[in-house]
């Protein structure tokens, strides 16, 4: 993969990782809205804490982050969308094994963000539906080398059964579902699926970045 695949997706998850609440929220608290800021809430409160890294207490720490991360973020539905028709090749051990690496290279982007001292403020400009998903659209403003910087992230929601689950984050327009399915695309027309896992293994074994 590419490194402006994997730059995306660990700018979206530091966002969602870091953000503060104290900006105020334009858009009236939807069924959308609801669920980002919860979202937010609850990762902010966990990412409070300072654990020494690699010790005990950091890795019960990241296994709370991704516990909280799966409640919200549907990787499953991100990858079977990114993978597109090649999704249906693949068997039932091939599907596993993609998503287990998809979703620790998302969790290593969490724990880089855990590591890291940056501060946002969010705020939520407007939900509306889609083709039966809901949409909420948000500012990032945030302070870059001592520049002002705003960036937005969009996330696309469906509900399942009583809680809506992000499939897609779209950040300053680029959508991780189509970036990824691009990418994968390619790798997978030189280098079969095969490719596509080694590829991806390399990644997580650089940390994901």
């Amino acid at each position: 993969m590419k490194q402006s695949t994997l730059v995306t997706l660990a700018r979206a998850l530091v966002l969602l990782a870091w953000v503060t609440l104290a900006a105020p929220a334009f858009a009236e608290d939807g069924p959308g809205v609801a669920a980002v800021r919860r979202a937010n809430e609850s990762v902010a409160a966990l990412l409070k804490q300072k654990p020494e890294p690699g010790s005990d207490a950091e890795k019960r720490l990241v296994a709370q982050l991704s516990t909280q991360l799966g409640s919200f973020l549907d990787v499953e539905g991100l990858g079977q969308r990114a993978l597109s028709e090649h999704w249906k090749e693949l068997n039932a051990g091939q599907r596993k094994q993609f998503l287990t690496l998809l979703r620790e290279l998302v969790e290593g982007n969490y724990l880089k963000a855990m590591r890291s001292n940056l501060s946002y403020e969010v705020r939520y400009l407007k939900e509306e539906e889609k083709d039966g998903s809901r949409w909420v659209s948000t500012e990032i403003h945030l302070e870059r080398n001592g520049r002002p910087e705003t960036m937005s992230v969009d996330y696309a929601l469906r509900k399942e059964g009583d809680s809506w689950r992000a499939f897609d984050l779209v950040t300053d327009g680029v959508g991780l579902v189509e970036n990824y399915r691009a990418q994968f695309n390619k790798i997978i027309a030189k280098e079969g699926f095969n490719g596509l896992i080694e590829r991806m293994r390399k990644k997580k074994a650089q940390g994901g970045s």
